[in-house]
C-alpha cells in the first residue's frame, strides 16, 4: 500500500495572524515538502490544479518538475488535472516532460474539477462539463498509446491528422488515473477503461464508498480487465501530530477558516468544532491524530475499501510551514511503517 501527500498549495490568510503567504513562497515551500516526503520514505506527492487566489497550484507539472531532480523515489502526480478545460496534447507533453526529468515517476490524475474557475478562464462552457471530459480523456489516452495521433476533432477541439506528440514518456504507458468525488458514472468509466481510480473522501464515513468500489470492479470485470490488478486510491484531509489532541488543535483553525470560505460559496452550514471532532473519530473522514491513531484509520480504510494508495491532504487552509513539515515527517517515519508492518503481517498469515 502506498502512502503519500496531496495538496492544493493553499495561500490563504493565517487564521491567527491574518497574514497571507505569497504564491511564490507557497510554491517554494512545496518543493521543500516534496524533497522531505521523499527522504522520509513516502510513496507519492500530488498537487491539485486550481485557478483562484487562495491556491497557488495552477501548474502542478511545473512544481513537481522543480522537485523531480532533487528526489529519487517518490512518485509525482497531479491531484487533479482539470482535463475538461485543458488541451490533452499539452497535458501529455507536460507530464511526459516531468516523467523524463524524474526518470519515470510522473502520473496524471484526470478529473472534471469540483472548482469551476478554469472553465470561463479558458473559454469553456459549464453546459459542456461532461462532454468535454469524455472527449478529452479519449484523446489523452490515444496520445499516450501512440506516438503519431489521428483525431477526428469535435466542436471543442480541431482534428489531428497523423501528427507526432513529443517528448514520449519514460513509462509506457504514462499512468493516467481517474479522480472522482463519488460519482457512480466516474467509477464505471474508470473500470470500463481499466484505469486506476482515486476517490476524494472529505465527509461522511469512508466505508460508504464500498458500493462505488464494487461498481468500479464490476465494470472492470465486464470490460475484460482483471480487477485484482487495478489500483484504488483515496484522498482525505488530515494531520499527524505528536499527540491526537495536539494534532486536532493545530489543524482545526485553518481547516475551519477554509471550509467556511468554500461553504459560503456552495451553501454549506458553518464548519464547527463539533463537526470537526465527529469527523476525526475512527470511522470518520478526517485523518487527524497521533501516528498510531492515523495508522489505525488507514488500516481500517484498507480493510473496508481495499485501497492500494492513501493520500493525506494537508494542509487545508494556511498553517505554519514548520508544522506541515513535521506532519509529513511523522507520516513517513511513524505512520507508514506501522501500516506496512501490519499489512506484511497479514500477508504472511494468508
Amino acid at each position: 500500500m502506498e502512502i503519500g501527500i496531496s495538496t492544493f498549495l493553499e495561500s490563504t490568510p493565517d487564521p491567527k495572524t491574518g497574514q497571507v503567504i505569497s504564491h511564490a513562497e507557497r510554491l517554494r515551500n512545496a518543493v521543500e515538502e516534496i524533497v522531505l516526503a521523499d527522504q522520509v520514505g513516502l510513496d507519492v506527492y500530488g498537487i491539485g490544479e486550481h485557478h483562484r487566489a487562495d491556491y497557488a497550484g495552477t501548474a502542478p507539472a511545473v512544481v513537481l518538475a522543480a522537485a523531480a531532480a532533487m528526489t529519487k523515489r517518490i512518485r509525482l502526480t497531479s491531484a487533479v488535472t482539470v482535463l475538461s478545460s485543458d488541451d490533452p496534447v499539452r497535458v501529455y507533453q507536460s507530464f511526459s516532460t516531468l516523467d523524463g526529468i524524474s526518470n519515470g515517476r510522473a502520473e496524471i490524475m484526470a478529473g472534471r474539477g469540483s472548482f469551476i474557475e478554469s472553465f470561463p478562464l479558458f473559454g469553456y462552457s459549464l453546459d459542456d462539463y461532461d462532454e468535454l471530459f469524455e472527449e478529452k480523456l479519449e484523446l489523452l489516452l490515444a496520445i499516450r498509446k501512440s506516438e503519431k495521433v489521428t483525431w477526428p476533432g469535435s466542436r471543442h477541439r480541431p482534428a489531428i491528422r497523423n501528427l507526432g506528440v513529443y517528448p514520449r514518456s519514460v513509462q509506457d504507458p504514462l499512468p493516467v488515473w481517474i479522480a472522482s468525488g463519488g460519482n457512480p458514472e466516474s467509477a464505471v468509466r474508470a473500470g470500463t477503461l481499466g484505469l486506476p481510480i482515486a476517490f476524494a473522501i472529505i465527509g461522511g464515513m469512508p466505508e460508504r464508498f464500498a458500493p462505488l468500489v464494487n461498481l468500479y470492479k464490476q465494470a472492470a470485470a465486464q470490460a475484460g480487465h482483471d480487477p485484482s490488478k487495478l489500483q484504488i486510491a483515496t484522498h482525505s484531509h488530515g494531520f499527524v501530530g505528536e499527540t491526537t489532541d495536539q494534532a486536532a488543535d493545530l489543524f482545526f483553525p485553518s481547516t475551519q477558516a477554509q471550509m467556511n470560505v468554500i461553504g459560503r460559496e456552495r451553501g454549506w452550514p458553518p464548519y464547527t468544532r463539533d463537526a470537526f471532532d465527529a469527523a476525526r473519530t475512527l470511522r470518520g473522514a478526517l485523518y487527524v491524530g497521533d501516528p498510531e491513531f492515523v495508522a489505525e484509520k488507514i488500516l481500517l480504510l484498507r480493510k473496508n475499501l481495499g485501497v492500494t494508495r492513501f493520500f493525506l491532504h494537508v494542509n487545508v487552509g494556511t498553517m505554519p510551514h514548520r508544522e506541515l513539515l513535521r506532519a509529513i515527517e511523522l507520516l513517513g517515519t511513524r505512520v507508514a511503517p506501522i501500516v506496512r508492518k501490519e499489512l506484511a503481517r497479514q500477508g504472511a498469515q494468508e
